[in-house]
């Protein structure tokens, strides 16, 4: 079996200075390796990411990319290690090569950055896909619990407090799906992977993150089709007009029952007052 596919953590020895006191430590921290998304033997994108749920991290990246349209267009992945990375060779239906080209990303991604190496302000500021689901509705009470539950969920992040996490919480059923990461982006990518492999219904749930909002959150949410997006930090500007634009409910700084609605009210049950 590999030592680097699927290593979530490992343990580290260092000092601790506590009190003024200094003693010997040991602690569990996260991997971070590059992983590349290769499609028919050319490499897409290099991705400094935890290297587990490979599957759903090609699947939920190549759709939030657009390069592909719903996880039937992937007919195999198969993740190679290459010296200190992961190369995960995706093999397609179709090569869509001019999407390919439109969106090519030959970078080495830092996890703070989830547009890094994009070739034109065109497209940073790619259309959102319009997202439906009128009659979904969520409580206050659900939104909490929703946070509630993915920071329960969070065994990697309990082990190293050092990773974000991304869940699919479905109103009736809870949490539903959860991924983490060193990065936000890569997180909700695998989350997204996860969800249409997983056959749930996007548009029945909300996406829930560790994360504050920026706008390729809100495009990630809405290449998924999930139509409320909920945080516990705040969204920018930029992320709160391409929300509207997207027509998804943005609520952020949801911590404990307290919460603020930026885009879309109506989806809160209890029609809380819209924050600008």
């Amino acid at each position: 079996m590999s030592d680097l596919i699927g290593s979530t953590a490992r343990m580290v020895g260092g000092l601790k200075a506590s009190r003024g006191l200094v003693s010997s430590s040991s602690r569990l921290v996260p991997e971070e390796v590059p992983i590349a998304f290769s499609y028919g033997g050319t490499t897409h994108a290099v991705m400094m990411a935890t290297p587990d749920d490979l599957e759903d991290f090609a699947v939920g990246f190549s759709l939030a990319e657009g390069i592909i349209e719903s996880a039937e267009d992937v007919l195999a992945i198969d993740p190679i290690e290459v010296g200190e990375g992961i190369d995960v060779q995706v093999t397609l239906k179709e090569m869509t090569a001019e999407a390919l080209v439109a969106r090519r990303r030959r970078m080495a991604g830092p996890v703070g950055c989830g547009l890094c190496g994009i070739e034109s302000i065109e497209q940073a500021s790619r259309p959102v896909r319009l997202v439906g689901a009128e009659g979904l509705r969520i409580t206050a009470r659900e939104i909490a619990d929703a946070m509630v539950r993915l920071g329960a969920a969070q065994d990697l992040n309990c082990q190293t407090r050092a990773v974000h996490g991304a869940g699919f919480y479905i109103p009736d059923q809870g949490l539903v799906a959860i991924r983490e990461d060193v990065g936000r982006h890569n997180a909700l990518d695998k989350l997204v992977g996860a969800v249409v492999i997983g056959g749930w219904g996007p548009a029945q749930g909300a996406v829930v993150v560790t994360s504050r909002l920026s706008v390729e959150m809100v495009q990630k949410t809405a290449a998924l089709g999930a139509p409320l997006l909920i945080a516990i930090s705040a969204p920018t500007a930029l992320a709160i007009r391409t929300a509207a634009q997207a027509g998804i409910t943005l609520i952020g700084i949801a911590r404990d029952e307290d919460f603020e609605i930026f885009t879309r009210p109506d989806r809160v049950a209890e029609g809380v007052a819209l924050h600008v």
